[in-house]
């Protein structure tokens, strides 16, 4: 390092990078450092505050720099000035310094991460070379490989004439050479050496590519290098000078000189292929005995440009070199050649002679280690492989392996992806390729966002530990000392992050499988799991070669005791030993292929890799559970029924144990049948088919709904493609599902339909992947009618039968209420159940077989719980898990926590499961149902049933506890809250608990304002303070979240506890400043609070006057102002639509105007009304109100104005949507008070509006409308009309379907526009009410008097701004409908049309688009207002109320159905009333033909409605604020 010459103060920016890197400081502050030009003199002058202010620096490296910057300084300041010898001697020392480190064996746990770092910088060090071994001697070698700059050990002499000898040749110009001369350089070498070698009968190999010598700068002794091969046969053939080199014994030299080996040198830096070539010697006695070879040594000379034999000599091995007989030795040399005979044939004798050892029975040892004592290796338990480098021979015997459930593998082969076991396993699974730092968790992820990014448990996630070659980023492998510098601190956070935050303890093993020698990296992997899984039980070595264990057993036993490591060691069994016998012992056969049905009716294999690679759904094979082994079937089958039978949730083993006969069948209820039919229906082939279908089951919680769902699946595996879909986000099942409805499919068109069964999802979900599918299919352009999904969703529902009667031709229910024939079948079942299990081990099904009546649940509770010690922490358990289950669907403890709670720590770990179960009482025995995670394998625990659950709740409390204490005791009980283990799912069920409101649309009894729990204290237990201490307590556990503020100022509100309420939101509101949500809750406090003064103010039965009334109006404007703010919130959030706080603000301004309106200055005065207009609209003051009112009046005189803003923001939102809200379409964090008929509602309040500014009452409006027209303003004839229900679009519009009275309504609201509208001053609004009002009331009554006709609305709606941009949506919708070319146009009039039409279109869509945000495809569902009819002028226009009547009866979801599959269409009505326009399409794009030849875009209702190819079309024009929109796309015959 140059700079370090210099004193720091001389540094350039570049010094002080590569000082900051010799420390340890992260790349990315040295770069940012470097970009601000920190050089020596600035690094003298750094503070703290500087490094984290201005590079935002962490705390930690800030220190170190500091310190290390200061340390520096200090030692300049001592340091005398030196010769340059002795600077020489400083740098020697620092370079030896690293092997005084290496034998300090100091645990690196111990360490300071700093001190790690504080190591010689790499700089300083010679770069040391790895070691690597040479190609077993005399072994093919196809499998071996060099990796260029490994460095051999060094030539040797002969050592026991068995352990070959080796020679390097660096041969790098030789390989360059024309062929003869290559050849004769090469023969020469070889023959050479082999004459050596034979002579003193000794193995030996010489490499060619191969370091020879030092004098070669930069390389070492030993390197491998490569050389070029172009033809192999040149170093073949160059043998055959052997002839000419060996006079008699030729024959026998070519027995003892192997053919030369060509070993591949893997160079990433090159994509030049080089070698190793390498010629093995072997003279056997038999071959060798009694000779002396002789040679003549091949040589081209350059002089006479041919190749000569030099004279002949005999040669022998000396030391590491081949050197002639002297003749002076020539005599002895002969004369030992029987001594070197003796000593060849003991040396191959003693090769073939070892004494056999008595030895342990290692087949018992290795299963009892792998199964825990068990007869079979657990189907669910993980297993995290450590390895290194693998025998060819060896990858061959590892199917035992690729039937585990490999969690990960931490891999120290840097080549195991190229040709190690890494690049084995992928031929039959799917793994994700990490390294050390990826197993880093970013600050701010959860543990669940964290394996689920890495995709750990779907997939085998294999980590590079020590590099990996073939990777193109920059991950070398080192030595073990720069590994240690640089990778142990990763390793030990990868190893601490498994075992202590996502694998709970006995809930996998860890297998070091040392198949080549052990180096340092290896055994601190080995202690770092030892410390972190604190322990040894969970840790088995598995090693063939007893040298290589040495090593391994040395380190272990400085860990743990000796006999601990021994016991957990498997030595000395080979891995095809290994591979047989634990076969015996797995679940599943090895190398079982799947099947997947085909549409040509046939079968096809599913490869296991592509499966895995499908992670989100799970496959359902043809031949499903077939792999499972005799063995494991004949041992498990009870325990699998039984477990089934005691409430678990169905598995496919049920079925195929029934199916096979093994166990009796499986039950298959009524709902079966109908959900049967229904596919069946489904799948008949149907022209207007859509392709994705969907079939709804809704049970009853625990009562079947998932086994039928399942059994559906499972009687349809041989004909459809069937999954169950894993909860991933809908984008990747969506995916998935494509791909596995393709898989081995020729035709995309010709493909079975995929039936994916969906548990427990809410409707948002199966809408999303409704469409994601559906976009899906549009873009493989699947031709229309072919049916390719089902999705069969199965839901909780308090009211299954309600749901079936909504939706008869989509939903079936499955209920607790047995039928007639149910009632048979489960009672012969139940006999023949109880003359092999007792009842309590198969109480679900009792349960279900009585009914689920309430009173043998009772009785059944309370036999149970006779005797219970109350006392316990069993029973305490019992209490905690009946609570959740009651509260919370679906919810449980793992087993880890009850661990933690009941302080099981067991130590012999491979019978943890049955220690855990000793533990638990009679009674929780009983109730306590064991699930697994499908994904994760995590244990945890569940009451056998949800009504069960309630029922123990109640009496185990009895009279003397109530739930409040219990949830308050849970709450606070430390040892649950911060078990780390599956602390993720237990703090959700904790939140649900105390915030999940009940929905009827998920599946709940009823909707309601609090969670079930928190309004069950209200309101039962009649204590609403226990229940806000409650989440006043949930508040501060779950480190002051702002959604349990909210939930307070909610209940306090409710209370009427205002200030307190005030107080919540405010808290809530600080945290969460963006969420409108919560700011809607804030304004909610303020509007409540408001209704409780005005309400306060009535029952003192004072008059109101303008000081009694101050705090009441005060409070109404800080509703309105955090209305308003909720508003800006909403506008800005671009993933959801949160409308509630524009309606709230409607709702408060118009009970404030009925506050104002009732003041006696306003309310006893004959003009009172005047006077209160005259206030509110002008800058008039009453006497009355100046003082009192003086901070108020600035916003009073604005509510006319914020108010119609806010009823235009709701009339232009309900434009674009659906204006009816079923009972599903919900948002997940609704606003607190729900319009659920927001057309009625906008009507109205448009009227209560109007009222408030205009100024007679109804009747006289309605009768006397002409009377007064001339004494109005024009204000006050806006206001009128608003009152009359004209004052926006939507209004308008909505008359045609509230029909009672709308045509006189609309004609009494034309008489208040001037007679002669195109010279009025009409505003873009009254233009567009005024259009609408006309075309409205020529669909009521289509011969009107006072409709105009469409050339003078058209006239008038050229007044709308000539820039497009300026104009309101509604504005630029009814250009499109109004200047819509008619048949009879003129080419001249017709293009004219089309440019407005077109200019209001492309605007149409950019309104659309800034409207629509990011919110999910399902929620922009746009609403056809009209369509166009076969008639003319306005009667073409034609209201889609007009039809309604054909899908009348049917749900929201059926309707869109109908609709969307084209049946609603075939109506004669329909046909009668609309006209079908053509067009055409391209690239599944449709057009209209526009003026001279133009294309004309129209936008399809449903997409997948589009022809694929390019046809001609007829369809229905429909138009949205969008634009106009195609119905009903057919292909003209």
């Amino acid at each position: 390092m140059e700079h370090l010459g210099k004193s720091p103060i001389n540094w350039t920016e570049s010094d002080v990078s590569a000082w900051l890197n010799s420390i340890g400081v992260k790349e990315q502050y040295i770069k940012k450092l470097h970009e601000e030009e920190v050089d020596g003199q600035t690094l003298l002058t750094l503070t703290d505050d500087f490094l984290k202010t201005a590079i935002c620096m962490k705390s930690g490296p800030a220190h170190l720099i500091i310190q290390k910057r200061d340390a520096l300084l200090n030692s300049q300041r001592k340091k005398q000035p030196t010769s340059g010898k002795s600077s020489e001697m400083e740098q020697k020392k620092s370079v030896e310094r690293p092997r005084t480190q290496e034998h300090s064996e100091v645990p690196l746990r111990d360490k300071d991460n700093s001190t790690e770092r504080q190591t010689v910088p790499k700089e300083c060090v010679l770069p040391s070379k790895e070691d690597c071994k040479p190609r077993p001697f005399d072994d093919e070698g196809h499998d071996f490989i060099y990796v260029k700059h490994r460095v051999l050990q060094p030539e040797s002499g002969a050592f026991n004439l068995i352990s070959p000898c080796h020679e390097y040749k660096s041969f790098a110009i030789a390989a360059t050479l024309d062929r003869t001369r290559l050849q004769a350089k090469f023969a020469k070498e070889v023959f050479k050496f082999a004459t050596g070698c034979m002579n003193i009968r000794s193995n030996g190999t010489i490499h060619f590519g191969v370091m020879d010598s030092k004098e070669n700068e930069g390389y070492v002794h030993g390197e491998i290098i490569g050389i070029p091969v172009k033809e192999r046969d040149i170093y073949v053939d160059a043998l055959d000078l052997s002839e000419k080199s060996f006079r008699s014994d030729k024959e026998q030299v070519l027995q003892c000189v192997r053919p030369p080996r060509f070993i591949e040198v893997m160079d990433r830096e090159s994509t030049e292929k080089r070698y190793v070539v390498e010629v093995d010697i072997l003279p056997l006695l038999s071959i060798v005995k009694n000779k002396v070879y002789a040679v003549r040594l091949p040589n081209f000379k350059e002089a006479t440009n041919k190749l000569e034999f030099e004279k002949e000599v005999i040669l022998r091995r000396v030391g590491s070199k081949t050197e002639p007989v002297t003749d002076k030795d020539l005599g002895d040399f002969y004369q030992r050649v029987k001594d070197r005979d003796a000593q060849r044939d003991e040396a191959e004798k003693q090769q073939f002679l070892f004494a056999p050892e008595i030895c342990q029975d290692l087949g018992r040892k290795l299963t009892m280690l792998l199964t825990s004592g068990k007869k079979f290796i657990a189907k669910d338990k993980w297993f995290i492989l450590v390895t290194n480098k693998f025998k060819s021979v060896d990858l061959s015997n590892i199917d035992w392996l690729l039937n585990m459930n490999i969690f990960c593998v931490f891999d120290f082969d840097p080549d195991s992806k190229v040709s190690g076991l890494c690049s084995r396993y992928l031929e039959h699974h799917a793994a994700n390729m990490h390294f050390l730092q990826s197993y880093r968790m970013p600050a701010g992820m959860s543990i669940k966002e964290f394996t689920n990014h890495l995709h750990l448990f779907e997939q085998t996630s294999w980590i590079f530990c020590n590099g990996r070659s073939d990777f193109i980023g920059n991950e070398t492998a080192c030595d073990e000392m720069t590994w240690i510098k640089t990778k142990m601190t990763f390793l030990r956070e990868s190893v601490f992050l498994i075992c202590k935050q996502i694998l709970p303890k006995g809930t996998f093993q860890v297998i070091f499988l040392l198949t080549s020698p052990v180096e340092k990296p290896l055994l601190h992997t080995f202690y770092e799991f030892f410390t972190d899984m604190e322990g040894h039980e969970d840790i088995i070595c598995i090693c063939e070669s007893e040298e290589n264990y040495l090593k391994w057993q040395s380190f272990a036993e400085s860990s743990c005791r000796k006999d601990a490591v021994n016991n957990s060691s498997i030595v000395g069994m080979k891995m095809s030993h290994i591979n047989a016998t634990l076969q015996h012992v797995q679940p599943v056969k090895a190398h079982v292929k799947k099947h997947l049905p085909v549409f040509v009716k046939g079968t096809c294999f599913l490869e296991t890799q592509i499966e895995e690679q499908m992670y989100s759904l799970e496959i359902l094979t043809v031949n499903h559970c077939e792999e499972s082994t005799k063995e494991f079937i004949k041992e498990e089958k009870e325990n699998i029924e039984r477990q089934f039978y005691r409430g678990g949730r169905v598995t496919w083993l049920n079925f195929w144990l029934a199916e096979h006969k093994y166990v009796n069948e499986v039950i298959e209820r009524d709902a079966y049948y109908e959900t049967s039919k229904l596919l069946n229906n489904a799948l008949k082939c149907n022209i207007d088919q859509t392709p994705v279908n969907c079939i709804n089951i809704y049970h009853h919680p625990g009562s079947g709904g998932s086994t039928v769902a399942r059994q559906v699946l499972w009687h349809n595996r041989k004909d459809l493609r069937c999954a169950v879909v894993k909860p991933y986000p809908t984008s990747v099942v969506a995916q998935h599902a494509v791909e596995l409805r393709e898989y081995e499919e020729k035709d995309h068109q010709k493909c079975l339909p995929v039936l994916l069964l969906l548990e427990d999802t809410d409707k948002e979900y199966l809408d999303d992947l409704r469409n994601e599918l559906e976009v899906a299919v549009n873009i493989k352009r699947i031709q229309y009618g072919t049916l390719c999904f089902i999705l069969l969703s199965c839901r909780r529902s308090h009211n299954p039968e309600r749901r079936c009667k909504e939706s008869p031709l989509q939903n079936v229910s499955v209920t607790h209420k047995l039928s007639d024939q149910e009632k048979r079948k489960f009672a012969g079942k139940l006999e023949a159940l109880k003359k092999r299990y007792a009842p309590e081990f198969i109480l679900t099904f009792v349960l279900m077989s009585e009914g689920f009546s309430q009173g043998y649940i009772q009785d059944f509770v309370k036999h149970l719980l006779q005797d219970i010690d109350q006392k316990s922490v069993v029973t305490r358990l019992i209490h905690y898990v009946a609570l959740l289950n009651t509260y919370v669907q679906n919810s449980f403890i793992s087993q880890s926590h009850c661990e933690a709670l009941l302080s099981l720590t067991v130590h012999l770990e491979r019978f943890h499961q049955h220690a855990f179960e000793s533990l638990l009482s009679d009674q929780a025995k009983l109730v306590f149902l064991h699930l697994r995670d499908d994904k994760t394998h995590i244990e945890s625990i569940r009451i056998i049933h949800p009504l069960v659950a309630k029922e123990i709740l109640q009496q185990l409390l009895g009279d003397k506890q109530t739930q409040s204490r219990l949830a308050m005791d849970l709450l606070c009980e430390e040892v649950l809250f911060e078990h780390r283990f599956g602390r993720e799912e237990y703090q959700t069920f904790l939140r649900q608990l105390f915030l999940r409101r009940s929905r009827i649309s998920k599946g709940d009894e009823y909707d309601s304002f609090f969670s079930p729990l928190i309004e069950h204290v209200c309101d039962n237990e009649k204590n609403p303070n226990e229940a806000i201490e409650l989440l006043k307590e949930a508040f501060e556990r779950f480190h002051q979240d702002p959604f349990f503020a909210q939930q307070l100022a909610r209940l306090h509100y409710t209370f009427e506890r205002f200030e307190e309420a005030k107080h919540w939101a405010e808290t809530a509101a600080k945290q969460q400043p963006n969420n409108s949500y919560i700011l809607d809750t804030k304004g909610q406090v303020y509007r409540k609070w408001f209704q409780a003064k005005c309400k306060a103010i009535e029952n003192e039965g004072k008059p109101k006057t303008a000081q009694n009334t101050v705090d009441a109006v005060e409070t109404a404007l800080k509703a309105l102002e955090c209305f308003q703010e909720c508003e800006r919130a909403a506008e800005a959030d671009m993933e959801d639509v949160n409308s509630s706080g524009f309606f709230s603000e409607v709702e408060v301004g118009c009970s404030l105007l009925k506050l104002i309106s009732s003041l006696p200055v306003f309310a006893n005065q004959t003009n009172g009304h005047a006077e209160c207009m005259k206030y509110l609209l002008t800058d008039y003051i009453p006497e009355e109100l100046d003082r009192a009112w003086e901070p108020f009046h600035s916003r009073l005189k604005k509510l006319h104005n914020t108010m119609q803003d806010a009823l235009e923001w709701i009339s232009e939102d309900l434009s674009y949507f659906q204006t009816d809200i079923g009972v599903e379409d919900e948002t997940h964090e609704r606003a607190e008070e729900k319009i659920s008929h927001p057309l009625t509602w906008l009507a109205k309040k448009s009227a209560e509006y109007g009222k408030y500014f205009s100024e007679a009452d109804s009747a006289v409006l309605l009768q006397q409308c002409q009377t007064f027209e001339s004494k109005f303003t024009p204000f006050q004839k806006r206001m009128i009309i608003y009152y009359l229900g004209g004052g926006n679009i939507i209004s308008i519009l909505s008359k045609l379907t509230d029909q009672k009275d709308a045509a006189r309504r609309l004609e009494h609201i034309l008489t208040l526009y001037p007679s002669n509208p195109l010279k009025a001053k009409f505003t873009q609004r009254d233009i567009v009410n005024y259009v609408a009002a006309h075309i409205s009331l020529n669909c009521l009554s289509p011969q009107p008097q006072k409709a105009d006709p469409l050339k003078e609305l058209q006239a008038l709606c050229r007044q709308f701004p000539s820039d497009k941009k300026k104009c309101l949506p509604s504005a630029l919708f009814l250009l499109t409908i109004l200047f819509w070319p008619e048949d009879h146009d003129t080419e001249q009039e017709r293009e004219s049309k089309f440019e407005i039409v077109h200019s209001a279109v492309e605007h149409l869509e950019k309104d659309y688009w800034a409207k629509m945000k990011d919110i999910p495809q399902r929620k922009r569902r746009i609403y056809t207002h009209f369509f166009l009819g076969n008639g003319n002028g306005l009667d073409k226009f034609v209201h889609k109320r007009k039809f309604d009547k054909i899908t009348k009866g049917f749900s929201v979801s059926e309707k869109r159905l109908k609709w969307l599959s084209g049946e609603a269409w075939k109506s004669p009505e329909i046909d009668t009333m609309l006209k079908r326009v053509s067009g055409w399409t391209e690239d599944r794009v449709v057009y209209l033909e526009g003026p001279k030849k133009r294309k004309f875009n129209i936008l399809p209702l449903f997409v997948p409605s589009v022809p694929h190819g390019n046809e001609n079309i007829t369809f229905y024009l429909g138009f949205t604020f969008r634009g106009p929109v195609a119905c009903n796309i057919l292909v003209k015959k």
